[in-house]
């Protein structure tokens, strides 16, 4: 699926819907540690992923930039330090002018009030003043993978973040996760639409018959009783 076209369909979509295919697919979910938050509110991006690893210097950024494709998110393993920030400005405006259409960092960024200037969507776990006064050794898969919490963001996969979070999934998945994403988002607003006009959702859901039928069997589940009429909220 090509980056535009990804970036296209999750444009009325969030991660919510994302998690949610996802689950209902039964592909395992990687959700980035909670915490992570966009530098600017009310904002999202979608993409190929570009992870690289960051030792403490910037020419890492700067190595992956060089053979970065229009669309990708720059995915950066900081090892989740919270005290420095390894991201700026300069580094955001250098992934703008290549046409990366995000950054997501494990990890902290400074210069906050030149990023929100800027706009380029940028998801990390908070501020630091200090930028990296360290410089660590560079192993060989600086390059080409990035770890994220507990898993690892490859070449293979594609991101997706907003306000909620930020979660992974393979590219070769990608289409048909957003397919089943775009049919959760159409029944929601039916739904919601519908409470809106009068009609609860208990009344939508048969709530009282799925009570009945609990009260003679409490193995019944909600999510059973939701399968069975097909107006699944939750999995």
């Amino acid at each position: 699926m090509k980056a535009e076209s990804l970036s296209r369909a999750f444009a009325e979509l969030s991660t919510p819907l994302i998690a949610d295919a996802a689950l209902r697919l039964k592909i395992p979910l990687r959700i980035a540690p909670p915490g992570i938050r966009p530098v600017t509110t009310n904002q999202c991006l979608a993409g190929p992923a570009l992870p690289v690893r960051h030792f403490g210097s910037v020419d890492v950024f700067l190595e992956a930039m060089e053979s970065a494709q229009t669309g990708e998110v720059l995915v950066i393993d900081n090892g989740g330090r919270l005290d420095e920030g390894c991201i700026g400005d300069l580094t955001a405006l250098e992934a703008e002018s290549c046409g990366l259409v995000g950054i997501i960092v494990w990890g902290a960024h400074r210069d906050t009030p030149e990023l929100r200037q800027i706009r380029l969507p940028i998801f990390s776990y908070g501020m630091c003043p200090s930028g990296p006064q360290r410089l660590d050794t560079r192993d060989s898969l600086a390059l080409r993978s990035a770890h994220f919490g507990n898993f690892v963001v490859q070449t293979s996969d594609v991101v997706f973040a907003d306000d909620d979070g930020c979660l992974f999934a393979g590219a070769e998945r990608a289409e048909e996760i957003l397919r089943v994403a775009h049919e959760i988002w159409q029944r929601e607003r039916h739904q919601a639409q519908a409470i809106k006009s009068g009609r609860s959702l208990r009344e939508q859901l048969e709530f009282a018959r799925y009570l009945k039928k609990r009260a003679t069997d409490p193995s019944y589940t909600f999510r059973e009783h939701l399968r069975k009429i097909s107006g699944a909220i939750e999995e």
